[in-house]
């Protein structure tokens, strides 16, 4: 079996990642600093022999993406699929907000339960878990035997990192997942594992300011 390789990355930094506001779906651009960063992460990401670029179609994800893909001479492939969860009508609050505004819906996503769907059309942990594996399957299907470059959002390296190493949906997040980090999966016949996670050697700084 050919094993294929993943390099997953979230998007550079935004202002609403400074300000702790809840991005969702909402298209939000890069801020001078992500920029700066999806720069960076371009030139570490240039000698690793990537076969192929994915990103979210959101333009946070998108751009980051081509700064990589155009120092590597490949096109980005925009997918759906690996868009960040949608939170409903939670968008644009910040987390704090969130919590004064609907504490009972509050209380709900800070526990993790998989089927609650965030008010407003949100997506509830266990749909938005289907839509991203649907979407990394086909991807992984795709490639064998290659490295693939993935840049998405925090949710879906979440719930990626959880389906290497087998940790529940339902339980705290225990690693971190920094702006522009790089998180470097395997999978091997369907078997997905862990390589190495958040390496951030590459920038001067990055944020990670997800609640658990």
């Amino acid at each position: 079996m050919n094993p294929v390789r993943l390099c997953l990355v979230r998007h550079g930094e935004t202002a609403w990642n400074a300000e702790r506001r809840i991005q969702g779906q909402l298209d939000v651009p890069l801020s001078p600093r992500g920029e700066a960063q999806a720069r960076a992460t371009a030139e570490r990401l240039a000698g690793e022999g990537a076969a192929a670029v994915y990103a979210s179609d959101l333009s946070r994800a998108r751009d980051t993406a081509a700064h990589a893909a155009r120092r590597l001479g490949l096109a980005v492939r925009t997918r759906a699929g690996l868009r960040e969860r949608h939170f409903g009508l939670l968008q644009s609050l910040t987390f704090a907000e969130f919590a004064r505004r609907d504490p009972a819906a509050h209380a709900r996503y800070r526990a993790r339960e998989e089927g609650f769907a965030l008010p407003g059309g949100g997506e509830s942990l266990r749909q938005f878990a289907g839509r991203v594996h649907d979407c990394l399957d086909a991807i992984v299907a795709a490639h064998p035997g290659e490295l693939v470059l993935v840049f998405t959002h925090g949710g879906v390296l979440d719930i990626l990192q959880r389906r290497a190493s087998g940790l529940p949906l339902y339980r705290p997040r225990d690693f971190d997942i920094p702006n522009c980090g790089l998180n470097w999966l395997q999978v091997v016949g369907g078997r997905w594992s862990l390589r190495r996670w958040a390496e951030c050697d590459h920038l001067a700084a990055a944020l990670d300011e997800l609640p658990g």
